[in-house]
């Protein structure tokens, strides 16, 4: 099974689904979880803000949200979430498939791995190699303006960044910022899934020359055009997804227990 989760302003995919109720040692995830099918392989998704955008990026329930899709069986997951661009070489509405992130949250439930066992997982490439190659080379047949390879900075949120901050990301060579890729990614890596995010671009950071102040509304307004691309983005990558390799995403717990 292939499980999506929804950012901002992608509260639904599938028509046909099934709602399956979980409960996890973490709690309940962000939503029921609506499964169907694209092209005859199963699909799970899930809203990680929830249905009606109850949950801020400081709130999503993280763990929760990784372990429902495990437990219902899913192996390799895509994670789209909005996201400012921190360089005029990406324009409002392409999509970056970033390769590597940079955390700067804080008091995030961020590991399975509280002890009493101490486990160790790898971040080094934090990304599905697979998952990413498909996903940039699908874009590309669908004439999608999309960028290969990129580092995200991950904020604590649910504020936007200073005119400081900003400046300082973009001063690091940092393509993208967002506020929910972290610790998602890492979570799924920790249960050896494959994971792959799609940043899409909705604003330019207050930092970047001549902008103003980043709102709310600006960033829905983008999300609502681009949704319908990022659904035929989705349609068409997932029936071309195969079964889990033995790749760095599988093997993440090989020599990580001390």
């Amino acid at each position: 099974m292939i499980g999506i989760f929804g950012g901002s302003g992608f509260y639904s995919f599938l028509e046909e689904v099934e709602e399956i109720e979980i409960d996890t040692p973490y709690g309940k995830p962000s939503a029921p979880l609506a499964v169907g099918e694209v092209a005859g392989t199963r699909v799970a998704f899930l809203p990680r803000h929830g249905r009606h955008h109850e949950f801020p990026p400081h709130r999503v329930p993280f763990r929760a949200n990784v372990w429902a899709f495990r437990e219902a069986g899913v192996r390799r997951v895509i994670g789209p979430c909005a996201s400012g661009a921190l360089t005029r070489e990406l324009e409002r509405g392409a999509f970056v498939v970033c390769d590597q992130y940079v955390d700067r949250t804080r008091g995030r439930e961020d590991t399975f791995y509280d002890g009493p066992e101490t486990t160790h997982v790898s971040a080094a490439d934090p990304f599905c190699p697979d998952l990413r190659r498909l996903l940039v080379e699908t874009a590309g047949e669908l004439g999608v303006p999309v960028q290969d390879g990129g580092t995200v900075v991950v904020v604590q949120g649910p504020r936007f960044s200073t005119r400081a901050e900003s400046r300082w990301f973009q001063s690091e060579g940092w393509e993208a910022i967002n506020m929910t890729a972290y610790p998602e990614c890492h979570l799924a890596r920790e249960l050896e899934l494959c994971y792959s995010t799609i940043a899409m671009v909705t604003d330019y950071d207050v930092g970047v020359a001549g902008e103003q102040a980043v709102s709310a509304a600006e960033v829905v307004q983008v999300l609502r055009e681009n949704n319908e691309r990022l659904r035929d983005l989705l349609l068409t990558v997932i029936p071309k997804i195969g079964p889990q390799p033995d790749d760095v995403c599988s093997t993440a717990l090989r020599g990580a227990r001390l």
